[in-house]
């Protein structure tokens, strides 16, 4: 079966996280988020995948190749414009002569791939749109949906007492290729505030799966490091490392110097330096090469590849990107002074 992945996007919320690669490139535990998603999807007897790309294309297409390394036929649409997700989804049309997945490239969930296949298959539908549940459906979009599991309605942002759907869109689609006909090549729009909504009013059958145990979409970098604290949490059932016992995991040919409180959950890269007197964690991901300099203390926190934590830096709730050097004042040891790099939510 095949898949198509919407990695096109900008990823603006994403502020200096996207300035050099594209959402699909995020490291999660020093592996891309694309990379993560491939291997999950192989579990499910998805043995092609196509990706739409727009914005730094050359960064995907250089890292996944035709996925040899993968054991899977990657394929590229590049968009020489935005095209939106519903344009980007026409676009690629040649690819896809049945059934096929359609992945927002920067949602995780751990979704039943084959279960919501045989669900679609058994409704009929033209398109299943995977949902997922919110307290507060005020923010967001939502699914009005009749008893059998059919799709009646496309709420923007409702207020409150004008619905009582709790379920959003999940950013994971089957798709029948009859949908081609209802969008218009090289034409931007966008599938959720324009294709739905036509295939209702076409009377197209669109059926909701109300199934996603956990998602997340990492548009913005608190959702990026609170995904990383549920990875450390084992909530998510998506990545091969386990993080049972001690909840604390060490890659090869690290240093670690004495007096050096670990505080459980960690992860700890390959390469990584840390001097002596330093406490790392909880919730901190250190990517490889980081150096962490005496008496720093980092929680809540994920550091990219080679990255430079000064003596006595203290920084609670940041992402910092490759080669961000972050410094303290010698006149103030724990005083923190942080590079332009640095995402931070304190």
């Amino acid at each position: 079966m095949k898949a198509l992945f919407l990695a096109g996007g900008l990823g603006s919320r994403l502020k200096e996280m996207t300035k050099e690669i594209p959402k699909p490139m995020l490291p999660i535990l020093e592996q891309p988020l694309l990379s993560r998603t491939i291997e999950k999807l192989k579990t499910y007897d998805i043995n092609e995948i196509v990706v739409s790309i727009c914005y730094l294309p050359q960064k995907i297409k250089e890292y996944f190749g035709d996925g040899k390394r993968y054991a899977i036929k990657i394929s590229y649409q590049k968009e020489n414009k935005p095209l939106g997700t519903g344009g980007a989804i026409k676009a690629a049309e040649k690819f896809f002569s049945e059934t096929f997945f359609v992945f927002n490239a920067d949602i995780v969930s751990d979704i039943d791939l084959k279960a919501m296949l045989c669900f679609h298959q058994k409704k009929k539908a033209a398109v299943t749109i995977a949902a997922t549940h919110v307290k507060n459906p005020a923010n967001y979009g939502v699914i009005e949906y009749d008893k059998n599991g059919y799709i009646t309605e496309f709420k923007e942002k409702p207020r409150p007492g004008e619905t009582q759907s709790h379920l959003i869109n999940a950013g994971i689609y089957i798709f029948e290729p009859k949908v081609f006909e209802e969008i218009k090549m090289g034409v931007y729009s966008s599938v959720e505030q324009d294709i739905y909504p036509l295939l209702l009013q076409k009377k197209y059958k669109l059926a909701v799966y109300d199934h996603c145990a956990y998602w997340r979409d990492l548009g913005t970098p608190q959702d990026y490091l609170i995904f990383h604290q549920d990875i450390l949490n084992n909530k998510v059932n998506f990545f091969i490392q386990n993080f049972s016992g001690e909840n604390i995991f060490v890659g090869q040919n690290t240093c670690i110097g004495d007096k050096v409180q670990l505080i459980a959950p960690v992860y700890i890269g390959a390469g990584v330096i840390i001097e002596p007197y330093s406490v790392i964690g909880p919730y901190t991901v250190l990517g490889k090469n980081t150096v962490v300099g005496k008496g720093a203390s980092l929680k809540n926190c994920v550091t990219w590849s080679n990255v430079k934590i000064d003596n006595y830096a203290k920084i609670d709730g940041a992402v910092m990107t490759p080669g961000c050097i972050i410094s303290s004042n010698k006149n103030s040891p724990y005083e923190k002074i942080l590079d332009k790099k640095i995402q931070n939510f304190v």
